[in-house]
């Protein structure tokens, strides 16, 4: 008896259907991913054929894109959050600079740099004002501080300026103070205590030279 085409393709695909013909077939997962190097060998190809100098020429572009990417890496170094806004260095309470200094020290004795650092910098600060060396001013930012600061006591502006960027950095810049950061803000705390002003770039001189101004020009 002679079976026709059609019934005989039908009782093949039926044979063939039956599990015990499937039971080495690939994975779905393997079947994904050997369809994904087929795709990405035929990018590669693609590339390598519109590249000058085929898979070699491609090869030495992607190398090249490498050390370009790593020398960028190596100048800039990770890449850090920057503040969207500059950090305001007091909260709405007043406090004196004796009371910045001792809870920036109970924060250093807990290992808390990055508090630490912040009081630290807010006792800096808040000497400066208790000595006249600098108004007091609500809302005023590290920056603008160490900017004032430096007029007044020049011999430490770039000190100044470097114990602002880390209280930036460690209050709105994502970054972690340690303990030598502290050590750097406390030294130039001390340091600033025993400083003799730049008298004559100092709010109160201002003052008096305004004051002295309107005495001669009323005589």
């Amino acid at each position: 008896m002679t079976i026709g085409r059609d019934p005989a393709r039908e009782a093949a695909r039926r044979e063939l259907s039956k599990g015990m013909y499937h039971e080495n077939d690939p994975s779905l997962f393997q079947r994904a991913l050997n369809a994904f190097w087929d795709w990405l060998d035929r990018a590669l190809g693609s590339a390598a054929s519109a590249t000058p100098g085929g898979a070699v020429g491609l090869a030495v572009v992607i190398l090249f894109v490498v050390a370009v990417l790593a020398a960028l890496w190596w100048r800039l170094g990770t890449p850090h959050r920057r503040p969207a806004t500059a950090a305001v260095l007091f909260d709405e309470r007043p406090r004196s600079a004796a009371e910045h200094r001792a809870a920036s020290e109970a924060h250093a004795a807990q290992g808390h740099w990055n508090q630490a650092v912040q009081e630290r910098m807010r006792a800096l600060v808040r000497s400066l004002e208790e000595r006249a060396l600098l108004d007091v001013r609500p809302g005023r930012t590290a920056d603008e501080a160490a900017a004032e600061a430096g007029r007044v006591l020049p011999a430490h502006t770039d000190r100044l300026r470097a114990a602002a960027r880390e209280f930036d950095d460690v209050t709105y810049g994502g970054r972690t103070a340690g303990e030598p950061s502290y050590h750097r803000l406390a030294e130039l705390d001390r340091d600033l205590e025993h400083t003799r002003p730049a008298l004559a770039n100092s709010p109160a001189s201002a003052t008096t030279k305004a004051q002295n101004t309107r005495q001669g020009a009323a005589e």
